[in-house]
């Protein structure tokens, strides 16, 4: 059952919701441009009712959103951010098939959330520059979740010797599906080599972070494309190559909503501090930096 906090916002909510001053709702109240109540002398905005007024504002779309997004997390594979999900008992399902596949998911309403790590080459940035060019006039927001040093992972005692992406032509190599941000990143590395990128020998596409890492370990391949974390969890040799970051893209009512919520106070614990000592490869510092803000249109 939800509780009257489900059901209803306050002016300094709704504020925090629309990146608004507070003074900027009380004025949109008192000219009747936003649908509200009020109760022992203090304004509440039902949530049902400010999701219709956001999609019923703005030309041609803008600051349209979808209304009820499914209850799923979508985007790139992230091993510890599906842990934490877990732990953080948020009841949100997942649907992990790559960056670029969440990015469409998401605007179409299949979820409240994608884990995005996608690296613009004409920008030299992370995220941003793709997620603007789709929601700027979207009520989103993009959240930094942390860095990763991502590399070669190669079998312990590195038998091929590989030093770097010039040392791969020739060796047995898993890639990843083509919407993975992995897999844009190492082609953006392969185009460096020409044409003896021809030379590697890849196999059929791993769809997850772990199962890239886990066909070194099963020996199938020579070398992954993949996450440090990982190489060290199944005792394997690492080849560092960069640090990429990894960025939540969420709606904003979905953020202070409970699952959402649910995540963000198991960051805060001391649980997930204890979980992020040992785990290399990790940066965590710049958790919950906005990188990039959404401008939809508030009132027409």
């Amino acid at each position: 059952m939800k509780s009257f906090r489900d059901e209803y916002l306050t002016t300094k909510d709704l504020a925090e919701l629309l990146h608004v001053r507070e003074r900027k709702i009380y004025d949109l109240a008192s000219a009747g441009d936003i649908p509200c109540t009020r109760a022992l002398g203090k304004l509440l905005f039902e949530r049902s009712a400010i999701d219709a007024w956001l999609a019923g504002h703005g030309s041609e779309g803008a600051g349209r959103r979808i209304i009820d997004p499914a209850n799923v997390f979508l985007g790139s594979h992230e091993p510890f951010l599906e842990r934490c999900l877990r732990e953080s008992d948020s009841g949100l399902a997942t649907f992990f098939d790559g960056s670029r596949d969440g990015l469409e998911r998401f605007a179409k309403g299949e979820g409240v959330a994608t884990g995005i790590h996608i690296y613009c080459a004409e920008e030299n940035d992370w995220n941003v520059p793709v997620v603007a060019q789709q929601f700027a006039d979207k009520p989103a927001s993009l959240i930094e979740w942390g860095w990763r040093d991502r590399g070669l992972v190669v079998p312990k005692g590195n038998p091929k010797k590989v030093k770097g992406i010039d040392t791969l032509p020739g060796l047995k190599m898993v890639p990843r599906q083509s919407h993975a941000g992995s897999q844009i990143l190492l082609e953006h590395y392969l185009d460096k080599l020409g044409d003896a990128a021809k030379k590697i020998k890849f196999t059929k596409p791993a769809r997850t972070e772990s199962d890239a890492v886990l066909a070194v370990v099963e020996g199938t391949v020579d070398v992954a494309f993949g996450l440090k974390s990982l190489a060290n969890q199944y005792r394997l040799d690492f080849i560092p190559l960069t640090r990429e970051r990894f960025d939540l893209l969420v709606w904003w009512r979905e953020w202070f909503e409970p699952p959402l919520q649910s995540l963000m106070r198991f960051v805060a614990t001391d649980e997930f501090l204890e979980m992020t000592k040992g785990l290399d490869g990790y940066d965590f510092s710049g958790i919950g930096t906005v990188h990039f803000n959404g401008r939809p249109q508030l009132v027409a």
